[in-house]
């Protein structure tokens, strides 16, 4: 007999096996963000660059229909932008050019592998509850860590800063960051049952008063934010009604009032009445500023922000300055204006995507969250913010073709693949 499947299903072990091999790799760039070895990062982007050429080669020797999603051009620009200053000689720092160039690649091929994986609708449901379930590990980690060995990495190490680590993470401001990607995962799985998953909602509450433990203060202005727009959002989809969305908010605020409690808020409080917040971050965001307009559209190279800043600085306070603080000014003034627009245009469909699946509004916090702080310079996080959008892509391309289906000019036939069955 000869049935049809879509081409979301033609390969159910490559996606499968995409979705496990994802998982691990997400959960040891997390583990080891520490850890400043060269060779693991480059371990990490090869098997990422791997994922992405299988399913690419699978592909192209076989009749499947290519997956692709316009979104991965703008993606693309920054890689294009680094191989024209390497080209043109005009970045000020050639290996940190390259080593960057590198880095985008790789984001590019989490975005694409994020794609392929999650075409299938239950693998890409399997992914994400998984990917939920090692970040509230990660947070119950964290916040025991914090409180036992503030000082130390995994209870063994020591801390590269002076400020408390979480977990693997040395800065509050990276784990926030970390939060705000899996946050919207845990609230969305709660709404996803016929009833109210109530261990969820305590999974997401859990998750934001670890945030506020740790008192960074744009994360937890952040991770209440976005808990209060995924409500928001789910409670406006005609899947979920509105009591339901109710009886979690209910939830959801008894959990975040009560585990606030037992971590304490006083820190936070303390570093919110600080009256410069914003104290030499300002200052580096003006001498970014100054940068941008030396070199607005070519930029000076990706990567080079560590070589050429010293030139534009406004004050010396002994430390080594590496980032901006402010991952799109950094963008802009390495990779010029059009990288910046390039990827602003990516956010912007995240934004939209989100509206109809807040499960991956994180992508949107954290590109927030990069305007006063620069998480995505952390390859580790980047990798999970484009693997969340690869699968928001998966999920819309999917959505799609389902709408076409409905309308007169569209035939299943032309999206199905023939398989032979018994």
């Amino acid at each position: 007999m000869i049935t049809t499947v879509s081409p979301a299903d033609r390969y159910p072990r490559l996606a499968v096996g995409s979705a496990v091999a994802l998982g691990l790799l997400l959960g040891a760039a997390i583990l080891t963000l520490w850890m400043r070895e060269g060779w693991i990062g480059f371990a990490l982007e090869g098997i990422m660059f791997a994922l992405a050429a299988l399913w690419t080669g699978r592909m192209v020797f076989s009749s499947a229909s290519p997956r692709f999603s316009g979104v991965l051009v703008p993606l693309a620009i920054p890689i294009v932008i680094g191989a024209i200053q390497l080209a043109s000689g005009s970045t000020v720092n050639r290996w940190a050019t390259q080593n960057a160039l590198l880095g985008w690649g790789t984001c590019w091929a989490a975005a694409f592998a994020g794609l392929q994986t999650g075409s299938s609708e239950r693998v890409r449901s399997r992914l994400r509850r998984g990917l939920l379930y090692f970040g509230f590990g990660v947070a119950i980690l964290a916040v025991l860590q914090f409180f036992t060995s503030p000082e130390k990495i995994f209870w063994l190490f020591e801390g590269e800063y002076a400020e408390p680590v979480l977990g693997p993470f040395l800065s509050r401001d990276r784990y926030a960051a970390f939060v705000e990607l899996v946050l919207p995962l845990a609230l969305y799985e709660s709404f996803a049952g016929k009833a109210v998953r109530v261990s969820y909602t305590a999974m997401a509450a859990a998750m934001v008063a670890s945030v506020i433990a740790g008192a960074s203060r744009a994360g937890s202005v952040l991770v209440l934010a976005e808990s209060a727009a995924v409500l928001w959002l789910l409670s406006r989809n005609r899947v979920f009604r509105r009591p339901r969305a109710g009886r979690v908010a209910a939830w959801f605020a008894t959990f975040a009032v009560l585990f606030t409690a037992v971590v304490g808020w006083t820190h936070l409080w303390d570093r919110m009445r600080d009256p410069q917040p914003y104290h030499y971050r300002r200052e580096m965001l003006l001498s970014t500023v100054s940068m941008i307009r030396e070199r607005p559209w070519t930029g000076f190279g990706l990567g080079s922000f560590e070589t050429v800043y010293p030139a534009y600085a406004t004050f010396d306070n002994g430390k080594v300055v590496d980032h901006a603080h402010n991952d799109w000014a950094e963008w802009a003034a390495e990779g010029g204006l059009p990288m910046a627009a390039a990827l602003l245009v990516v956010v912007g469909w995240a934004g939209w995507a989100a509206v109809r699946r807040p499960w991956g509004l994180g992508v949107v916090a954290v590109s927030i969250h990069s305007l006063v702080d620069f998480p995505m310079q952390e390859r580790a996080l980047a990798f999970w913010v484009f693997t969340l959008m690869g699968l928001m892509l998966a999920e819309a391309r999917v959505a799609r073709l389902r709408g076409a289906a409905g309308s007169s000019g569209y035939s299943p036939a032309k999206y199905a693949v023939p398989v032979q069955t018994e």
